[in-house]
């Protein structure tokens, strides 16, 4: 299966590259979030852009992941409705390697993502104030979490009757986990009770960890950084043993 796998990543892959508009979230998207919040936003909240691109970047990155980790389940809806996965069955492969194989090619816009975003961070004034590898680590803890979220699309493109399902029931779980979060402001200047979703929101762990990973800065929920690893850990675990055997059922209910 896994062989399978790697052979249907290669095909998302190459169909990505055929297709650059696919690749518009993942470049496009990050800059323009970068310059409206940074330029629009920053001098407002933070008093200064320089100050607040150390601040908002993390939370930027963050952002765009979780937006493009949850097309995944638009396009196998998609593919499902046009008939692909039919003819994937005829073929000689594992069962689940067409599923597999879409969650392995979408590593690469999650790493595209990333690295338009921490370059054009660069240029605009975003210091790394921490060691090479612990940039490298956050890279890694940001992709291991788009790769355990993405299970959560999976199960709703198998479940949605439509490619604009997906979409919708997508954006209505993204936006309460993203600017429920410390994405833009700092969890102390929110309303008490918005604070206590704050805190056990597990986007706004990932974001304390990249924060701690890139600039050397402690969580604003009460934890340091080797705090907040343990809390995206252990949440890439949760969302991987609820909604991985899910996804896997319901595909195979599907096809």
């Amino acid at each position: 299966m896994i062989r399978d796998s790697l052979i249907l990543a290669k095909r998302t892959i190459t169909k990505m590259f055929r297709n650059p508009e696919q690749f518009i979230d993942v470049t496009v998207q990050p800059i323009i979030m970068t310059v409206l919040f940074v330029f629009i936003f920053g001098g407002a909240i933070a008093g200064s852009t320089d100050k607040y691109v150390q601040f908002a970047l993390p939370g930027i990155i963050v952002q765009t992941i979780m937006f493009t980790s949850l097309t995944i389940g638009v396009n196998l809806n998609t593919d499902i409705q046009k008939g692909i996965f039919d003819r994937f069955r005829s073929l000689p492969i594992a069962r689940s390697a067409p599923l597999f194989g879409a969650v392995l090619g979408d590593i690469v816009r999650h790493s595209i993502a990333i690295t338009v975003t921490l370059v054009f961070g660069r240029i605009i004034g975003f210091e790394f104030t921490t060691p090479w590898w612990h940039v490298a680590i956050a890279v890694l803890l940001i992709i291991a979490f788009a790769v355990s979220l993405c299970w959560v699309s999976v199960l709703i493109g198998m479940l949605a009757r439509s490619a604009g399902a997906v979409q919708g029931l997508s954006f209505l779980i993204v936006f309460p986990l993203t600017f429920g979060s410390s994405t833009f402001v700092p969890a102390s200047t929110l309303p008490t009770w918005l604070q206590g979703w704050v805190a056990i929101n597990p986007v706004t762990h990932v974001i304390e960890s990249m924060r701690g990973l890139l600039t050397g800065s402690t969580g604003v929920v009460g934890d340091t950084t080797t705090g907040q690893i343990l809390w995206v850990i252990t949440s890439c675990v949760v969302l991987v043993g609820v909604f991985f055997p899910l996804a896997t059922w319901a595909y195979r209910k599907k096809i």
